[in-house]
């Protein structure tokens, strides 16, 4: 559940997922590598698609069409209501929003979630909770040795609930705390045990977690420059199982780098592992584009990629991307002991200058024959 919610939340409009999104800061705290100038409100440009009179810039509706090969083909309804700000709260933080979506494939899978994001005290403090439902139908590799590659059906449906709370302690540097819950059933065919791996039908997960946060990024939703460290770790119990607790710690590194004006290099670095009899659904995998995230299911797992992205007329670009990865302790042991590759080009058309946020469609392949097409709104990373 956990990596189908999180795969399908990129194609909710940008506005709405970067939720951790940075604060303008006063002209003495601006990293010397950023723009002083403040980023402009979402609200002062029209959006083609929204649904409401161009008097009511507080409110937009925006359908976003998606592609990937771990969900199929689908559409995504995506809204956000901006609260207004006055002279003063705009020049110090971003404005407090409540963000809705749906959303369905032609696998039938379909999720619906809301979204709270509130800014308080000239950013010092912020405040996130979302909640979410969905009913995916995935494919597995399978995990038993006579079945070789073989793909079972992955049935997973439930809810989630998260809420933080962050505090600026210095500069650009943020700690946190987090509460979620999760209430999730599953259904899998196997007749093997998994050591490392929880496929009870149903797992109800209370959780708690710790945050530190380095965000200097110029405009959250794709930053021309700027870097972001998340340094996190999640404690979570397992109700109606026998498997206790486990944990989860992640770190992510991500730099950008303006290397002309219309040529941009961004970069990453992405780290996972659990410790415990993990729930199947809340497993470390690899990102990358080229093969489907319910691939590579593992207790440990870290990955690099890079792109360089052109701007070549007004609102159209390229990308070219590359990556590789590897996972430990996988599930079946599938990919073990390889380095998983990833690479591809891909097309994109800015539909939001204000935000630079752009509708992305990409081709990437990995080993193995492995290709993949991918249509969504807001860049990989």
């Amino acid at each position: 559940m956990c990596i189908a919610i999180g795969a399908l939340a990129a194609s909710v409009p940008a506005a709405s997922a970067e939720a951790e999104a940075s604060s303008q800061l006063d002209d003495d705290q601006v990293p010397s590598d950023q723009p002083a100038d403040p980023v402009p409100d979402l609200r002062d440009e029209d959006l083609v698609l929204k649904a409401q009179s161009k008097k009511n810039r507080n409110f937009f509706i925006v359908p976003i069409p998606m592609s990937s090969p771990t969900f199929g083909t689908g559409l995504v309804l995506g809204g956000a209501y901006y609260y207004p700000q006055t002279a003063e709260q705009k020049e110090a933080q971003p404005a407090s929003f409540t963000g809705a979506a749906v959303a369905y494939t032609d696998n039938k899978s379909w999720a619906g979630g809301v979204m709270q994001q509130n800014y308080f005290a000239e950013d010092k403090w912020r405040f996130n909770a979302v909640a979410a439902y969905a009913d995916f139908k995935l494919e597995l590799v399978s995990p038993e040795e006579e079945a070789g590659e073989s793909l079972l059906d992955w049935l997973v449906k439930g809810g989630i609930f998260q809420t933080s709370v962050d505090r600026r302690i210095a500069g650009n540097w943020f700690l946190g705390a987090s509460l979620r819950y999760l209430d999730i059933q599953q259904d899998l065919a196997l007749n093997t045990d998994l050591p490392d791996f929880n496929p009870d039908e149903a797992i109800k997960s209370p959780g708690v977690g710790l945050k530190l946060e380095y965000d200097s990024r110029d405009v959250p939703s794709n930053p021309y420059q700027g870097k972001r460290l998340e340094v996190k770790s999640i404690f979570a119990d397992q109700k109606n199982t026998r498997n206790g607790s486990y944990q989860s710690y992640y770190a992510r590194f991500r730099s950008y780098h303006l290397l002309t004006d219309p040529t941009v290099l961004a970069w990453e670095v992405n780290a996972c592992w659990k410790n415990g009899r993990v729930p199947l659904w809340d497993t470390c995998r690899l990102t990358l584009r080229g093969f489907p995230i319910t691939r590579y299911l593992s207790m440990e797992s870290i990955q690099a990629q890079a792109e360089v992205r052109w701007n070549f007329h007004k609102r159209w670009g390229v990308v070219a991307f590359a990556g590789a990865g590897r996972v430990r302790d996988s599930l079946g042991n599938h990919g073990e002991g390889e380095t998983i590759p990833s690479y591809g080009v891909g097309l994109r058309w800015m539909v939001l200058k204000s935000q630079r946020i752009n509708v992305r469609v990409d081709y990437a392949r990995s080993n193995n024959g492995q290709s993949a097409w991918y249509l969504s709104v807001a860049e990989a990373f």
